[in-house]
């Protein structure tokens, strides 16, 4: 790898993402090498680059990202729920070089958003988890594989009974996926039974592999959990399966609320898909004052593009509405979801702020633009303002994921080696 720098900018520096100006900032060997920052710098007069950490997109479906708002008018169970959900049904009919070529184009995508990675909820068993695995080669993006059953093992009359765990052939599967995949991630806690959970808990974990679930992402969710087991989704999530990663919490009642600040989870929204769908919006402000670690997603392709920019502003207004007041809350609480938030989840590569020493995983903002460049509070503008059109770079590891081409980044900053770009 080249070296490059870039002078007089401001940088979001550490895990609080305080906003500085930089006199110098060297990226060597895929490192952050040098990082002398300055006086802080929440306004500015006549713009600036900014240099702020690489997000990371804390859910997504990027396997249906090739059926765009396809699923509109749907039901979440008519439009996602196996085995006769659209999503399931529109796959199967994709040949591998379409829906590779679907999934790598969306990838890049996400570069061009600023977003350095993602955790996936990849369907379609193994051949899933390694189509992902491909696209994630080809574009540079980190693609975080969780890999789930192509079909559910279980009949309908097992699960209500929640006796029997996974037969031989399941784990043969299970072994298959864990093979490729970072993770596993099945949809609910009511597609297993608890002996299986319990099974793949001891896999997973035996395996140092990540585990993640879908939870109370409607009323429904609970409901049958309780029904069968006794115990809410949310509960049995955490008692049987430990997961690294819980995603939604859009119906959380205070009770589970306080269940998840005691565990100190990681919880992943998703508001904008929550509200495409017609579900209730995800209790933000009672999560943000609670212990439970909050990061970001988009959530499948098919319902929202996975642009970041987008989710932040509508959650940090969702937020607002629901404290109810001016103040709170502030936005760099919002900026953590798809950055800092992120050195809670157990992934060695992926930090999620910026300073000497870490991976450059880092995008450079053009505050120049009209829109930009005077503004009275940086954080508030990243969270509300910025747009894809803004992002002149997006490194990962030092390597250029994207590029603005129409934008002259010497003409910016004339110390900054485009050439080692």
């Amino acid at each position: 790898m080249k070296t490059w720098e870039l002078n007089r900018c401001v940088v979001l520096a550490g895990v609080e993402l305080e906003p500085h100006w930089c006199d110098r900032l060297v990226v060597q060997d895929g490192v952050i090498q040098d990082m002398v920052l300055g006086d802080r710098c929440m306004t500015l007069e006549t713009g600036a680059l900014v240099v702020m950490p690489g997000m990371v997109n804390g859910h997504t479906h990027m396997g249906d990202s090739c059926l765009p708002d396809g699923a509109t008018g749907m039901t979440l169970e008519q439009g996602f729920f196996r085995p006769q959900g659209y999503k399931y049904r529109e796959l199967a009919k994709q040949t591998e070089t379409e829906h590779l070529g679907h999934i790598a184009a969306h990838l890049q995508y996400m570069a061009r958003t600023g977003t350095i990675a993602h955790f996936d909820f990849r369907e379609q068993g193994a051949y899933g988890s390694q189509l992902l695995r491909t696209a994630a080669q080809q574009t540079g993006v980190r693609s975080v594989v969780l890999g789930q059953f192509n079909e559910l093992p279980f009949t309908a009359e097992e699960l209500q009974q929640n006796r029997v765990g996974l037969r031989e052939g399941a784990i043969a599967q299970l072994q298959d996926i864990l093979s490729v995949a970072d993770g596993f991630s099945e949809s609910t806690m009511n597609d297993l039974t608890d002996a299986a959970w319990k099974q793949i808990c001891d896999l997973t974990t035996q395996q140092g592999k990540l585990r993640a679930i879908h939870c109370l992402e409607n009323d429904g969710y609970r409901t049958v959990s309780l029904e069968v087991t006794g115990k809410g989704d949310l509960e049995r999530a955490i008692a049987l399966y430990h997961p690294d990663l819980v995603i939604h919490a859009t119906v959380a009642n205070p009770t589970e609320i306080a269940m998840l600040s005691q565990h100190r989870t990681n919880v992943v929204l998703n508001p904008r898909a929550n509200a495409n769908l017609g579900l209730p919006l995800p209790p933000i402000a009672q999560l943000l004052q609670s212990q439970a670690n909050l990061l970001l997603g988009t959530d499948n392709g098919l319902l929202n593009s996975p642009n970041l920019f987008a989710e932040m502003d509508f959650t940090y207004k969702v937020a607002k509405s629901q404290f109810g007041d001016a103040v709170h809350p502030d936005p760099v609480d919002i900026l953590k979801m798809t950055t800092s938030n992120l050195r809670h989840v157990p992934i060695p590569d992926l930090h999620g702020y910026l300073e000497p020493g870490l991976p450059a995983d880092l995008v450079v903002l053009n505050f120049h633009q009209p829109h930009l460049r005077a503004t009275r509070h940086l954080i508030a503008s990243i969270v509300t303002r910025v747009t894809p059109e803004d992002v002149v770079l997006t490194l990962r590891q030092g390597q250029v994921l994207y590029q603005n081409q129409d934008w002259s980044l010497a003409a910016a900053s004339p110390s900054l080696d485009t050439q080692s770009l």
